[in-house]
This record gives C-alpha cells, sequence and structure tokens, in this order.
C-alpha cells in the first residue's frame, strides 16, 4: 500500500524471525495492537489512511505552492539544488522544477476537483482496506501489495502478456491500472527480465522507488508526464527484444536501459530548456545551459535512487558506475545532441565496426534504442500517434501561452496561432524521426518490428499531409486549424 510505505518502510525492509509480528505494537500508538481479530473498525481506519494521505498531500503541497507562489518571479529564486549525499554522483532535492503558472493554462473543468476524487479513489479503495487490515492485524500477505484494484487486475494482467506487441494501448492500459501504468510495468518488466533475482532487490524497496517516479512525473503535462515514461519504456522493452541486439545484452544492460527509459523526464516542467534559459531559471544557472533538463532529470532519479535505498545492498563502486551510465543514457535523450548521435551510428553502419561483445558499443546502442523509444510516437498505429501529436502541441502552445503572457518571445512550434499541428509533425517526422528510424532499420535489417513502425511512419505522415493540404486549401486561421485538426478523426 503506497500510502503507508513511509511509516511501514523501515520495518518490511528486514526478514522477519520465525512467530514473530509483523508489525511490532511499537510501530502504532495504539495500545490496543494485538494479533488477532482487527480492533480498528473501517471508519477509524479510513481516518487513520486519510491522516496518512494528507501528510504526504502536505510535503506534496510545498511543491505546489513553489508554483503558484512565485508566478510573478520566474528568475528570482536563487540556491543550490543539488545535495551530496555520498560519493559519486550529485543528486537533487526532489521538486525543484520551475515557478510555472498553470492556473493560466488549465483548460479542463473541475480538474482539480476529478483528480481529488480520483487520489481519494485509488488511495480508499477496498483493495487497500484489505490490504491495511491485513497489515494492522500482524498477517504477512502471502502476495506482494496489489497495485490494481480487483476490478482491474484480469484486464491489466492480460495486457501485460502481450507487453512485447507494438501495438500495445498505454492509454488503455493506464486506465485499467487507475494511473498506475508505469509502476504496474516496471514491476512486471523488472520481474520478466528475471532482474529482481539477478539484482536481489527487495521488492518493498523497488515498489517505492517506482511510486516515487511515477509522482514525480506532473500530471497535469498534457505529454510529458507518466504516461509518456510508460509508453518510452514499453518501446524500450521491444527493442531490446530485437534479436541483434538481444543475443548480447547483459542483465546490467537491460536494467539501465528499463531504468533510462522510466525516469528520462522525471519532474519535466512541462517547458522546453530555451525556456528555462530565457527566464534565468535557477536549473538553467546551475548547468550552464547545457542539457539543463535532461541533467535535472538524471539527478532527480539518483536521488530517488538513494532515498529509496535501492541499490544500497550493491557494492558502493557497482552503484557508482550505475549512475554514471544511467546519466550517460539520460543525457543522450537531449534533442539538441540529435545530429551527433546520428552521425555516429550512420559511420558505425558504414565501416561495419559495431561489435556489440564490447560493453562500449552495446551502451551506444542502449543510447540509440532510448533515442528511438523517446520519439517513435509517429511510428505507432494512427489512433495512439495522432493522440501523441495532439498531447505534445498542446505543451507547446501551452508554453506559447506562457510566453505571451510574460511578455517574453514566443518560442518555435509554440505559436497556437501560427503553428498547426500537421505542419509541426510533417517537420518532426523529416527532420527527426525518419532518419533516425532509417539508420535503426539498417542495423535491426529489417526485422518484422522495423517494418512494422517504418509502415505506420510512412502511413500516419500521408494523414498528416492530407490534413495540412486540407487546412491550407480551406484557408481557416490558426484557431480553426487547431480545433480541426483535433476533433478530426482516422
Amino acid at each position: 500500500m503506497p500510502v503507508l510505505n513511509r511509516f511501514l518502510n523501515s520495518e518490511l525492509g528486514r526478514r522477519w524471525k520465525a512467530g514473530e509480528e509483523l508489525l511490532p505494537s511499537s510501530v502504532w500508538t495504539l495500545s490496543t495492537y494485538q494479533q488477532g481479530a482487527l480492533t480498528m473498525e473501517l471508519p477509524e481506519l479510513i481516518q487513520l489512511v486519510k491522516l496518512v494521505w494528507k501528510s504526504k498531500h502536505n510535503l506534496q503541497g510545498q511543491k505546489k505552492r513553489g508554483i503558484f507562489e512565485n508566478e510573478d518571479a520566474l528568475s528570482n529564486y536563487q540556491g543550490e539544488a543539488r545535495v551530496r549525499e555520498q560519493a559519486g554522483v550529485l543528486s537533487e532535492r526532489r521538486g525543484s522544477f520551475p515557478f510555472i503558472d498553470f492556473r493560466l493554462l488549465n483548460t479542463t473543468a473541475n480538474s482539480g476537483e476529478i483528480g481529488t476524487k480520483k487520489k481519494l479513489k485509488r488511495l480508499l479503495s477496498f483493495q487497500r482496506y484489505f490490504h491495511a487490515s491485513r497489515l494492522l492485524r500482524g498477517i504477512v500477505p502471502q502476495t506482494s501489495l496489489h497495485l490494481l484494484d480487483g476490478d482491474y487486475l484480469g484486464q491489466a494482467g492480460h495486457m501485460l502478456s502481450k507487453v512485447g506487441a507494438w501495438n500495445f494501448d498505454i492509454f488503455l492500459f493506464d486506465r485499467l491500472t487507475n494511473g498506475n501504468s508505469l509502476v504496474t510495468l516496471l514491476c512486471h518488466l523488472f520481474n520478466g527480465h528475471g532482474l529482481i533475482h539477478h539484482f536481489q532487490l527487495d521488492m518493498v524497496k523497488l515498489h517505492q522507488f517506482l511510486v516515487m517516479v511515477q509522482e514525480d512525473y506532473h500530471s497535469q503535462n498534457p505529454y510529458h508526464n507518466a504516461v509518456h515514461a510508460a509508453d518510452v519504456t514499453q518501446a524500450m522493452h521491444c527493442y531490446l527484444k530485437e534479436p541483434r541486439l538481444a543475443r548480447y545484452l547483459t542483465p546490467l544492460d537491460i536494467f539501465l536501459g528499463l531504468l533510462a527509459a522510466t525516469s528520462h523526464d522525471v519532474d519535466h516542467p512541462g517547458v522546453n530548456q530555451p525556456f528555462l534559459v530565457k527566464t534565468k531559471h535557477h536549473l538553467a544557472s546551475l548547468y550552464q545551459n547545457v542539457s539543463v533538463l535532461e541533467n535535472h532529470h538524471w539527478r532527480s532519479t539518483v536521488g530517488m535512487l538513494r532515498e529509496s535505498g535501492l541499490l544500497s545492498h550493491l557494492p558502493v563502486e557497482m552503484t557508482q558506475e550505475i549512475e554514471q551510465q544511467l546519466g550517460s543514457l539520460i543525457l543522450a535523450t537531449d534533442i539538441s545532441r540529435q545530429n551527433e548521435f546520428l552521425s555516429s551510428f550512420k559511420t558505425h553502419l558504414d565501416n561495419d565496426d559495431l561489435s556489440l561483445e564490447v560493453a562500449e558499443h552495446r551502451h551506444f546502442m542502449l543510447q540509440i534504442a532510448l533515442k528511438c523509444a523517446d520519439i517513435c510516437n509517429p511510428c505507432r498505429v494512427w489512433e495512439m500517434s495522432k493522440q501523441w501529436s495532439e498531447r505534445v502541441c498542446e505543451e507547446f502552445y501551452r508554453q506559447g501561452d506562457l510566453e505571451r503572457k510574460f511578455e517574453l518571445e514566443i518560442s518555435p512550434l509554440c505559436n497556437q496561432h501560427m503553428d498547426t499541428v500537421p505542419a509541426i509533425q510533417i517537420g518532426f517526422m523529416t527532420y527527426l524521426v525518419e532518419p533516425l528510424f532509417d539508420e535503426w532499420r539498417r542495423f535491426t535489417d529489417n526485422t518484422p518490428l522495423t517494418e512494422a513502425m517504418m509502415s505506420h511512419l510512412r502511413k500516419n505522415k500521408a494523414r498528416w499531409r492530407a490534413l495540412h493540404h486540407n487546412q491550407h486549401h480551406r484557408g481557416d486561421d490558426g484557431s480553426g486549424q487547431r480545433s480541426e485538426v483535433v476533433e478530426s478523426g482516422p
């Protein structure tokens, strides 16, 4: 039960001796705690869970207040965002994202109320009450704490049995898991790849870490949210299974690939690097305007790894190596380095000198695979590709609205009155997606997965061209163009 992790982690993280109660009475202030019948009634238990949730909510509220109370002072924040917890990589405090006023851009009616109801439903579901009652009675669960409510468990489980299929619908999966798609997917993939056993990972620490990562994605972002992270992770899983790559990968390679995909955009503020630079945001100063967001994603992930203690049982040298390689993978997703990686990839393929027995070459291919997974939306089936396209453009438009509000120069692709969804997508496919995936096709030697992706890419580009042509022909204004694209079906 994620909401009780803060209180139970220290006790659940150790082995229990035979005959010992699961939770000693010292954990709870109730003098009536005992093994046997539940001494707390449902209303009291709900009240207890609410208090725990309120404590957690208050901590998260500090992060939200950072947005709203500083909306008129984007550049006033000063200070060091990093914390040196141990030798090696500097980590960041959680919640150090830009102060941005999202209230102005919130176009969903009663979205706060809906979000609150969803959290309460997820928190107080019968499934979690059931597990809480078992914990309070000192009964050791026979299985791990379920992430899903019982009504959805079977359907989500059926989808996970087909997680390697390219037409995997991450939006449906997120609904079936009640917003826990990232946590559920990663637990399944880590187990399926044998990583939990190989690295002797503590399941409670793993769950705590994944919940922290999922919660540090901002659901108010139309695109850079936990669902995007889950989608990239599922794509990465598919790429790791490609025959030419899979036969050489070590458990550490798979662990790093999936972990990087999961956390590559964690704590993304919904604006790009140029916005942070021109508003003199503290992260831009901290990383000297170089891969600002990617550095933040990496250091935030390192902070959560250390906070959860997920790797604390491994040798220090190995932990530091994991943190460094994780950073190398996440930093590779910086779109400004696209030509650098594409040129190296083409050179390797032209010279036929990729030797995947060499760790350095395998790491390079993990970087390429992650880059492909990060921008693979145009290679999905039209229904999903179109939805992702609309989401990313909506996020661009929100940044443009924010820049307009603060009288800043509107960034390219962010002006909803001039930049239409079809035009943005056609340019994205032409200059970024097609060149990278053409080389990926050379590397994989036209596997069925690659052929399917390239087929979707061609068809999706043709549909966007048709929409763009229709808009231009009708001579609609910017707002009309935008609404027409959003509402048009396949």
